[in-house]
Formats: structure tokens, sequence, C-alpha cells
């Protein structure tokens, strides 16, 4: 099969977590629904058609940590527009905007590999990011940080099953693919190792119907593991796609 590899970067970026409301967190790095909206935005997809025509199977992915996962928390002012309109005067039942504490990543930066069953999407996916052009305006989790992105290439990838030895993945592991493995983990000095909980598989409704744990290194150095299967990139680079 073919991957497309491009990267994507912003000054600051926010994908937020299903538990937190009032105190927003986010995510270290995008889930797999919203590598699917920024392929939809690139491809020109509607937010109703996105999820079907990147269907999960379909649509693969994975990404890799270029710049390591750093957090700040900032206040966000959000608006009052219940009445379809913003009203910046202060009344006795209504406040002009409500400030809420974010954390967010700061200068987010990763690395992209998608494939596609059908020619045509991936091939239009190609063409859009050698251009640098996208339909609608790419952004890192939230509309106000607006993100960037540049074409890495094409190039041709072999799926591998069940390795004799550990092999050096640049990419977050699903736990799901270790998980029939004896030591499945070979742990190094001057790395760590981090495990997060993301939304995996989402329905056309927006209904997430599958959620998975996922290993990672925060700087974005490799990790030496044995997983049940995984990508070798023509690049040099061994990848896991979800």
């Amino acid at each position: 099969m073919k991957v497309v590899v491009f990267d994507i970067k912003a000054d600051f970026g926010f994908f937020g977590k299903f538990y937190s409301t009032s105190s927003p967190i986010t995510y270290p790095f995008p889930p797999f629904p919203t590598i699917q909206g920024m392929v939809g935005a690139i491809l020109g997809l509607d937010k109703k058609e996105y999820l079907e025509v990147l269907e999960y199977g379909k649509f693969r992915a994975g990404i890799r940590i270029l710049n390591p996962v750093k957090k700040i928390r900032m206040g966000i002012n959000h608006i009052d527009t219940k009445e379809g309109r913003w009203q910046p005067i202060k009344t006795k039942n209504r406040q002009p905007r409500t400030q809420m504490r974010f954390e967010l990543l700061k200068d987010p930066c990763f690395r992209i590999y998608a494939t596609h069953v059908s020619e045509d999407i991936f091939l239009k996916l190609v063409d859009f990011l050698q251009q640098h052009k996208s339909y609608f305006t790419l952004s890192m989790g939230l509309s106000e940080f607006l993100a960037d992105f540049e074409f890495v290439g094409v190039f041709e990838a072999f799926e591998k099953h069940m390795p004799d030895d550990y092999v050096s993945l640049c990419t977050p592991i699903p736990v799901e693919y270790l998980s029939e493995m004896d030591a499945p983990l070979k742990i190094e000095e001057g790395k760590s190792y981090y495990k997060e909980r993301m939304p995996l598989y989402m329905k056309s409704t927006r209904e997430v119907v599958k959620y998975e744990d996922f290993i990672f290194e925060p700087t974005g150095k490799d990790i030496l593991a044995r997983p049940s299967s995984y990508v070798e990139v023509q690049n040099g680079e061994n990848i896991v796609l979800f």
C-alpha cells in the first residue's frame, strides 16, 4: 500500500478530553477522529459526511510527535450568543463574556501518515497536500489555533506481523497491539513512557463507540516494542496505523 506523509504545526493546540468540562484539559496529540476531521478539512468534506468517507477501516492513519509535548494554561474568553447576537455591555442578568482556563499544547508539531482504500480519495489528498491547498481552514483542535501543514512525501508501506525481535516504532502504540506479547516493551534509560485513553472510533452520529489506551513517548523518541502488527514505511520509519 501507499501512505501519504505530511507535517502539521501551530502555535497552540487543544484536543479536549471527554471527561473535562469546566476546566478543559487536552490530549497530548490528536485522537483518530480529530485526524479524520483534519483530513476532511483539507479535502473539503462536509462535517456530516467526513466520518463516512473517512470511516475507520477505510481510512487509516498514524501520528508521530515531532515537538516534545509542552502544556500551558491560558484564559480564553467565551462570549454569550444565546440570543443570536453578542451584547458587549454587562447587564443585571447577563455577562458579555465568561473566561475559562484552558490547558493548551504549546508549539505542537506532528507528522501524520494516511492511507485510504479509495485510490481517488487518496490521490486527491496527495494533490491537495503537494499544492499546499486545503478546502477549509485547518486548525489545531480549536478554530482559534490556525495550523500550517507541509507535504513530506508518498511512500510505499508494508504491513508486518509478529516480529521476532523488538522494532523501533516512532508513533504511539495502541495497547491492543501489545496484549498478546510477553514483554512487549523494552524500557530504555532516558525515555519516558506514558499511557493515555483516547477515542478511536466515532460513528457518523458523532457517538464514540470505541476507546483505546495508547503508549507514547512525550518527547517524540522511538519506542522499542513487539506489536502484533506494524507498518514499515519506505522512508525508514516504522509506524502503527489505526
